[in-house]
């Protein structure tokens, strides 16, 4: 078994209403409350991370099932959506919807189409974060092929 240790390093200022700064090997950002939220909008926070995490590892999962699967693609963008809930001021994340567009080169036959919806679904099954959040926040993914 292989162990990779990602490090993050946080500070925060002062109390609930102000910000703090995360920074890891590839990110350096300010977080603070999003202002939805009655915060003050300063930088990212943890609920737009939490989507961050879902939906790039979604994309990066989709797009290496589709080249083992040996498909010739030109791109993949998605739209990925957070729920969160507030109820008698207890803050849950419930869901995670990713729309994927397939972008290949030419029209596809019924068989491709097949095989790209099976591994659009099967990309939200295996990815790590997906996983990671199961039992607590349900993914969806739905996609399309466009060409």
């Amino acid at each position: 078994m292989t162990t990779h240790i990602f490090d993050l390093k946080g500070t925060w200022t002062k109390g609930r209403n102000t910000s703090g700064h995360i920074t890891t090997n590839n990110l350096s950002t300010r977080v603070s409350i999003p202002e939805v939220m009655d915060g003050p909008e300063i930088g990212t926070n943890p609920d737009e991370m939490l989507l961050g995490a879902a939906s790039t590892c979604y994309m990066i999962t989709l797009a290496a099932m589709i080249e083992r699967s040996e498909i010739e693609i030109e791109r993949i963008e998605v739209d990925s959506k957070g729920y969160v809930d507030v109820e008698n001021g207890v803050i849950t994340y419930k869901k995670i919807e990713h729309y994927p567009v397939i972008y290949i080169g030419e029209e596809p036959d019924e068989d491709l189409q097949g095989k790209l919806k099976r591994l659009v679904q099967k990309a939200e099954e295996s990815c790590m974060v997906t996983r990671a959040l199961a039992g607590n926040v349900q993914v969806i993914a739905s996609g399309e092929v466009r060409y």
